[in-house]
């Protein structure tokens, strides 16, 4: 039970590899991290300091490409980021030319597509997905089972509860004019999504919109409002004491 450490990583003082890590060429890591056991860190990506990840996560890892994939993979890809303070679970896969900001959470069996841009004080909750090409802003929430699509943007204090899914494809994987089109969703600053709704390709939700749980959104969601139904419809005002403006120096 051995670690295989390459001779050109930098590892900063004060920190602590459990059994089994792997951590390749041209890895940093800073000071005062915590690395479980069985975790393998590839070539070149970058770990900042007081950083804790959890046992049989893989950082850095270069995706997959199918014949039939709609991405083409490229061979010049930056190395994975992790900001300082973070929390990284067990069983958690940063792909390749993410970057993390400072203080997230990422919980156990998340995944972090490639291409992906995560501020700071975010949570990942369990078993979420974030695929490629997304931009996440800072103080957002994703809670356990919630999946985000590629090509989606989600500002600042964002809330995602358990089970939504979102997707960039009306095409539904047939016919060539798909290629034209593809888009995941856009959540303005403060927006929220209950547990299990549905947002369909290229919709908006616009600053401190809400969708009810259950719902699912096929048009674009208005700015302080709430939304609900099966397909989604303007319902009413967003109390005033859930605006943003009246939360941020809540947690």
């Amino acid at each position: 039970m051995k670690n295989f450490i390459a001779k050109t990583a930098e590892i900063g003082n004060g920190t602590k590899l459990g059994y089994n890590c792997v951590i390749e060429d041209n890895v940093k890591i800073g000071f005062g991290c915590l690395i479980e056991h069985n975790v393998v860190i590839f070539a070149g990506s970058r770990i900042g300091n007081n950083v804790r990840v959890g046992a049989n996560t893989v950082i850095g890892k270069k995706p997959l490409s199918s014949p039939r994939s709609i991405f083409k993979m490229a061979d010049d890809h930056q190395p994975a980021k992790i900001g300082d303070q973070c929390q990284i679970g067990a069983n958690v896969v940063i792909y390749v030319q993410s970057k993390l900001g400072n203080n997230c959470l990422i919980a156990d069996l998340a995944t972090i597509r490639e291409d992906v841009q995560i501020g700071d004080l975010n949570i990942i909750g369990r078993n979420v997905t974030i695929e490629n090409f997304v931009k996440i802003g800072n103080r957002c929430k994703f809670e356990t089972n919630a999946y985000i699509t590629a090509y989606s943007e989600i500002a600042d204090y964002c809330f995602i509860a358990p089970a939504v899914a979102t997707s960039n494809d009306n095409f539904m994987a047939r016919d060539n004019e798909r290629y034209k089109h593809f888009k995941g969703i856009t959540m303005k600053k403060g927006s929220r999504l209950g547990v299990g709704v549905v947002v369909l390709p290229g919709k908006t939700i616009e600053q401190d919109g809400m969708v009810a749980g259950g719902s699912i959104v096929s048009k674009d969601v208005t700015a302080g409002k709430i939304w609900l139904g099966t397909p989604a419809k303007e319902f009413r005002n967003v109390p005033e004491k859930q605006l943003l403006k009246n939360n941020l120096d809540k947690k």
